[in-house]
């Protein structure tokens, strides 16, 4: 009997322990006050309490699928993250300062994953800036970054205009990262329900923006839409899908591009095209995949349909070359993209992780330097 009572006690404590830090832990985020939470439930994507997609997704995979994906991460497989740190293009915080804000020119660096600068009509964007080492609420637990170093560090960042979250998921929203970045950014545009995060953090309420599928706004010469993707949300145990995700339109004047978030593919694409193609670039979504959870994660040759979808000329494929998050090779996203867009006739550009590219430019690099 004393036993099991202590089983119950630590068991008890366990469960109470957990609680204390979903609750308490800022990583995991903020909960939206009663004005946010009311904009939410008007929102025609929200039932019974969570955000939906626009056609049904599932992830109804059985135990045993569960307890295979859970082996085969656990053990590992060779090709699964590169056998050396991968080198980066260091920028130089000067080349920022004086050919930024000041330069008409269009142009996008990628930081590897999701996470670019896009500077564009003299202003400089933030996409899902996840700067942070490793996806998880706690630094130290999870699969490292694959590179040893960012492009340029957070504090060597001169001021940025704006950042675009897509949603909350930690490999695209970090808590450490926004801690050290939100006293240079002027504006937060974020899809519903992800700026109670933000706010927690220390943001100021003022520079947040949230919306809704479909929602536009004129800001700074620019027309942003908010628009939509096919995945999900979550930080916690408990609140999958409280918050929205979500695609972004940016047209800067001078250049229109496409930032996909995450997203399995969908008919969202062919009608984002119809209503704002065609784009100078587009930034897709082209890693962490499997067929068993393809409903949210598009498979390479999805991502280049889904670039021909809403009428790209260009076409970077993102979310690879940083995290471990899949069961696929390293580099197989790229090569199976790339072959795609050989065989549909369209344009593929593959910088190397901190290469800043010409948005409309004579060339795009194309070297495979993965290999």
């Amino acid at each position: 009997m004393i036993a099991f009572l202590i089983v119950i006690g630590v068991l008890a404590a366990l469960a109470l322990a957990t609680l204390l830090v979903l609750r308490y832990y800022p990583a995991f985020g903020g909960r939206p006050g009663e004005a946010a939470r009311a904009r939410m439930r008007s929102s025609p994507h929200y039932e019974d309490g969570k955000f939906v997609n626009l056609v049904p997704t599932t992830m109804n995979m059985s135990l045993r699928e569960n307890l295979a994906i859970m082996r085969d991460f656990m053990r590992g497989r060779p090709g699964g993250k590169p056998d050396q740190p991968l080198a980066t293009e260091l920028l130089s915080p000067l080349s920022l300062k004086r050919d930024g804000a000041d330069s008409p020119q269009a142009k996008v660096t990628w930081f590897g994953h999701s996470a670019l600068l896009l500077e564009l009509n003299g202003r400089r964007l933030l996409l899902d800036p996840m700067l942070g080492r490793t996806p998880s609420p706690f630094p130290g637990i999870g699969g490292k970054r694959y590179s040893d170093r960012l492009p340029i560090e957070i504090e060597d960042l001169p001021a940025i205009d704006a950042v675009l979250l897509s949603h909350d998921h930690y490999d695209h929203l970090d808590y450490g990262s926004i801690k050290r970045l939100k006293e240079k950014v002027g504006r937060f545009f974020v899809p519903l329900g992800v700026g109670a995060h933000l706010e927690r953090w220390g943001v100021d309420p003022g520079k947040i923006e949230e919306h809704d599928w479909w929602d536009e706004v004129v800001w700074e010469g620019f027309t942003l839409a908010c628009t939509p993707a096919r995945h999900f949300s979550g930080r916690g145990l408990t609140d999958r899908n409280a918050t929205l995700w979500c695609s972004w339109v940016v047209d800067g004047g001078g250049a229109k591009v496409f930032f996909s978030g995450d997203s399995g593919y969908g008919p969202h694409f062919r009608q984002i095209g119809d209503k704002y193609g065609p784009f100078d670039l587009t930034l897709m979504e082209c890693g962490q995949y499997d067929k068993r959870w393809a409903a949210i994660h598009m498979l390479p040759e999805e991502t280049v349909q889904a670039h021909l979808d809403v009428g790209g000329k260009v076409m970077i494929p993102i979310h690879w070359a940083a995290f471990t998050l899949a069961l696929h090779d390293w580099r197989d996203p790229v090569e199976r993209a790339a072959k795609a867009a050989r065989e549909r006739r369209t344009s593929i550009a593959t910088p190397r992780i901190g290469q800043t590219i010409l948005i409309g430019g004579a060339s795009y690099p194309s070297a495979a330097w993965w290999r």
